[in-house]
């Protein structure tokens, strides 16, 4: 029998559909070399470590969301592209739990700086040209935006609102609806709204 050429990159993929499977925290390098039929010893010619297989999974995670985001986001504007955005992201980590999970491990600054996180953060910001959020406040908005997108993911992926009604669909849809609302008429920044009223409590 014919075996398969192990490569890094055979490896990563591997890795990745075993977190998608059994959950990032089952990824192991015994695991990996169970899964790939060969010693664990033989991984280290193509992963330097454990951390270094997860920061290319968290790598490959990126790439994966950025290209499925980019696709979406295309020829959308306003209420439509934010419903895309977080749409994506919301399949993604249906599709491939594992892999969103990777994709949200910290990373150290130079490889950050290298990978897909930051056109991340330019798609969610293309999504604000829809909305007339102030320049110098879209920093705010584009964070606003992933920690309420990522933050009901989490919930639900932790299953906060199995045994709950109304149906889980019928708060998300809420929450696109609140934040489409909160970027149609963001609010003016928080110094501008109490300047002057130093020393007025009434």
């Amino acid at each position: 029998m014919n075996r398969v050429r192990l490569t890094a990159e055979r490896l990563v993929e591997d890795a990745c559909r075993l977190a998608d499977e059994q959950g990032l925290e089952r990824v192991t390098m015994s695991a990996l070399a169970r899964r790939t039929g060969v010693q664990t010893a033989s991984l280290y010619t193509h992963v330097r470590s454990l951390r270094d297989l997860q920061t290319r999974m968290t790598l490959q995670a990126l790439s994966e969301l950025s290209d499925r985001l980019s696709v979406a986001l295309s020829g959308r504007s306003g209420r439509d592209a934010l419903t895309a955005l977080a749409a994506s992201y919301r399949s993604y980590a249906a599709d491939h739990p594992g892999r969103y999970e990777a994709a949200h491990l910290r990373l150290d600054s130079p490889t950050a700086r290298s990978s897909d996180g930051p056109r991340h953060v330019q798609l969610t910001a293309a999504v604000l040209r829809g909305y007339e959020v102030p320049e110098e406040e879209q920093v705010h908005a584009v964070r606003f935006i992933g920690a309420t997108i990522h933050g009901y993911i989490d919930l639900q992926r932790s299953g906060a609102f199995a045994h709950s009604q109304p149906d889980p669909e019928v708060s998300w849809q809420r929450c696109i609806d609140a934040l489409h609302q909160l970027l149609s008429h963001w609010p003016t920044h928080l110094d501008e709204r109490e300047g002057g009223s130093d020393g007025d409590h009434s």
